[in-house]
């Protein structure tokens, strides 16, 4: 079964494009939130779950399986390692 992937990022930042396409390359179905993209109370919605899991603030943030895992920043072999890839 695949576990349940939440992305938080910013549409111009190279890292969670990395991050994007790991995930995509390797058929991972993800839930993403480009920040930077949203407007309004629907963006501090968003960036108030963001900072519940990474208080920085910093992208990208990956939740895995509702905080069982958080990866914060692009660190491939941690991605690798939570997801069994």
């Amino acid at each position: 079964m695949q576990k349940k992937v939440v992305l938080y990022a910013l549409s111009t930042c190279g890292w969670c494009k990395r991050t994007k396409a790991l995930l995509n390359d390797n058929g991972i179905v993800y839930e993403v939130h480009d920040v930077d993209t949203l407007v309004g109370d629907e963006r501090k919605r968003i960036m108030a779950d963001a900072t519940r899991w990474n208080p920085r603030g910093s992208f990208p943030t990956i939740v895995i399986d509702d905080g069982k895992t958080v990866i914060v920043g692009f660190d491939e072999a941690r991605i690798r390692e939570a997801l069994d890839l």
